[in-house]
């Protein structure tokens, strides 16, 4: 009776052991509870993140193609990269949207605003870099967002007051009209 009872015992323990093996890690990968949905979703950046100043004047929105989508992507990821949060992004975004539409352009022969080129029209003879160096959109969103970490208290600046520190431009309020766009662009792409 000893020997029947004991490879009863070592039969089950044998089947739990080899059932807790296989079913051990599907478990812990099919694991649907709230807790463990929470734990894998990260929260989208909300609008008084994005836009913490309120917006300033009328605001402007055009329609992207895939390209311009794919800017937006390699803005916010530059800025992921610098260690700045999603306002930088957001800034970053708006002032493109102004300077190029958020289209990486190359020269414009005569329509050209001087030798100005990428994303954010920067130009190689002011300092910005070579021309294949603005018209990549890490780099070029690199050199803004250094350009931005210069400016003192540009987090607590409305986005026109932020970019036109950096950028410089003849028409400094039309950055400001960008800014919603900017902040739902950040929100839909951040966390993607």
């Amino acid at each position: 009776m000893n020997t029947i009872l004991r490879r009863s015992v070592l039969g089950i323990a044998g089947l739990a052991l080899s059932t807790g093996v296989v079913a051990g890690p599907l478990a812990t990968l099919t694991d649907t509870t709230p807790a463990a949905a929470a734990a894998v979703q990260v929260a989208k950046p909300d609008m008084d993140t994005l836009i913490p100043h309120g917006t300033q004047g009328e605001q402007s929105r055009i329609d992207l193609g895939d390209e311009q989508v794919a800017n937006v992507k390699a803005i916010i990821e530059a800025a992921k990269k610098a260690g700045m949060d999603e306002r930088a992004a957001v800034v970053a975004i708006g002032t493109s949207l102004q300077e190029s539409k958020l289209e990486n352009l190359g020269h414009l022969g005569a329509r050209n605003d001087h030798d100005s080129q990428g994303l954010f029209q920067q130009r190689p003879s002011s300092g910005w870099g070579t021309v294949e160096q603005i018209t990549d959109p890490a780099y070029s969103t690199t050199a803004f967002l250094n350009g931005l970490k210069q400016v003192e208290g540009w987090q607590d600046m409305p986005l026109t007051e932020a970019a036109q520190k950096v950028q410089v431009s003849a028409f400094p309020f039309h950055y400001a009209q960008w800014e919603t766009q900017a902040a739902d662009l950040v929100a839909e792409h951040w966390t993607s």
